[in-house]
């Protein structure tokens, strides 16, 4: 029971950091119908900037102030690196109504782009940082194992919460929620009532950029080493949790990323670490199967 308890803690954490990554999957996708196959590497830059700000601020950096500036530092230089990729790779292609491919292809570039850019300019060799947030308390104890909820994953369950939450009330309360949901429902229609379409979908960008870089710096402080690949993997298994919840839905989006965090976390203690990306993915391709539009996922409706 304890050894259980300690991997749901372990899974639900990591599951909550594929769900931020997947939230911007899922936005971009439910206003614009394209996958941002870049998002990974935005949130590797989100990681690298979190590491570099924590090396400048040396002593302060366990202070919570350090933690709260290093967090809107990484967001905001993110959220800059996410509108520039919408206004150079794929505004100029909606302009010109390009194929729904060749957005696709300009992602990838991007994505391979990005990647060598971080490894130009942080080196290939993994990026260490010393614990931050140390310590944490016993949850249970049961035949001398001590299930442990550090601060780090009190802080990744808090943060996630609050900024689901708040994105739940900004895309219902808001003027730009009303705008993102209205150009989801039919981009043309959206901008021949008044929207700015082109705003909207720049701060969509800038937004799941700034989610982003909020999942590199819990990453960071997770694990406590970062590389320049990172955003590969991370990418592709939120990519998959996007997919798994039901591409275009933010709740899906949270709630594929849990899945995949707890397959992966008790696949890997009762079975073999080697093969949880296998087990993970195989869940993905068996709902899929019985149900194409992921789980919280809703069929597209054929406008005429």
């Amino acid at each position: 029971m304890a050894y259980f308890l300690q991997q749901l803690i372990n899974g639900v954490t990591l599951g909550m950091i594929y769900g931020l990554i997947a939230l911007g999957y899922t936005m971009v996708y439910g206003i614009i119908g394209m996958i941002n196959f870049a998002h990974g590497e935005i949130y590797t830059i989100g990681a690298f900037i979190a590491v570099i700000a924590f090396t400048l601020l040396g002593p302060l950096a366990s202070a919570p102030l350090a933690i709260v500036a290093v967090l809107l530092a990484a967001m905001l230089f993110t959220a800059m690196y996410g509108w520039t990729l919408e206004r150079l790779a794929y505004r100029p292609l909606r302009r010109q109504a390009a194929p729904r491919l060749a957005p696709l292809i300009s992602a990838i570039g991007m994505s391979i782009l990005l990647q060598n850019y971080v490894q130009l300019t942080q080196g290939a060799r993994v990026k260490p940082l010393q614990p931050v947030v140390r310590g944490g308390f016993t949850v249970f104890e049961e035949g001398g194992f001590l299930v442990q909820m550090s601060y780090v994953q009190i802080l990744i369950w808090v943060l996630t919460l609050a900024l689901m939450a708040g994105f739940a009330l900004l895309i219902a309360r808001t003027r730009l929620g009303r705008a993102q949901r209205s150009c989801e429902q039919d981009i043309r229609m959206a901008e021949l009532c008044g929207i700015d379409v082109n705003r909207t979908i720049s701060l969509t960008f800038v937004l799941g950029a700034a989610l982003a870089a909020v999942a590199g710096l819990m990453v960071t402080l997770y694990y406590g080493v970062v590389d320049f690949f990172i955003g590969f993997l991370a990418g592709i298994k939120a990519f998959t949790a996007a997919v798994l919840g039901g591409i275009g839905s933010l709740p899906g989006a949270m709630l594929g990323g849990l899945i995949l965090g707890l397959v992966e976390s008790f696949w890997s203690a009762y079975f073999s670490i080697e093969y949880k990306d296998v087990a993970a993915f195989a869940i993905l391709v068996l709902v899929l199967i019985f149900r194409p539009t992921g789980l919280l996922g809703r069929p597209e409706v054929e406008k005429v």
